[in-house]
């Protein structure tokens, strides 16, 4: 149920997600939603943003770190089909519960959530940037500046209907280390 509400998220943001949608998605039965998750839809999206944020931050700790450029190169690898799939009408799940989720009395706790795995996200990739030979301070600007460039590509794409942003925007950011990412 959760991958469910990840893939809901992902293409309907919180507002649109329903019950539905991740019962049918998932296979699972009406009751096994409230038993599971007594806590309603605050609790299930919470939960998916979670999960989401940390299957990213396990990505990016895979990367490898042969140098700054390969961080980079292989950071636009791994988010590519991602920033496809927003082109084609899906989105970030983790960004989704930032933008009116329509659960008001859990607002700041999906805002925390998201910023906690952005941090996160941002901080891993700042380590693998730092282990390849960056220094620290570069390798967070660096780091945040890319996870900025994810997120913005979301948006861009999603609403062109096109990866062309991003590819240009990859273009830019590989050229601060030096290097270009594969096409």
């Amino acid at each position: 149920m959760i991958e469910a509400t990840v893939a809901a998220l992902q293409h309907h943001g919180v507002a649109g997600m329903s019950f539905t949608d991740v019962l049918r998605d998932s296979g699972a039965a009406r009751g096994a939603i409230y038993h599971h998750f007594p806590g309603g839809k605050l609790q299930l999206v919470a939960q998916a943003a979670q999960l989401n944020g940390r299957q990213v931050r396990e990505a990016l700790a895979e990367l490898p770190a042969d140098g700054p450029a390969s961080v980079v190169s292989a950071f636009f690898d791994l988010v590519r089909p991602v920033v496809q799939a927003s082109a084609a009408g899906g989105g970030c799940a983790v960004a989704a519960v930032t933008v009116g989720s329509g659960l008001e009395s859990g607002e700041r706790e999906l805002r925390q959530i998201a910023d906690s795995a952005f941090s996160g996200w941002a901080q891993q990739l700042a380590e693998r940037l730092s282990a390849s030979g960056l220094e620290s301070g570069r390798a967070q600007d660096l780091a945040t500046t890319l996870i900025i460039l994810l997120e913005g590509a979301h948006v861009l794409c999603r609403a062109s209907g096109d990866v062309e942003p991003f590819e240009r925007a990859a273009r830019t950011a590989a050229s601060l280390v030096g290097d270009r990412p594969a096409a």
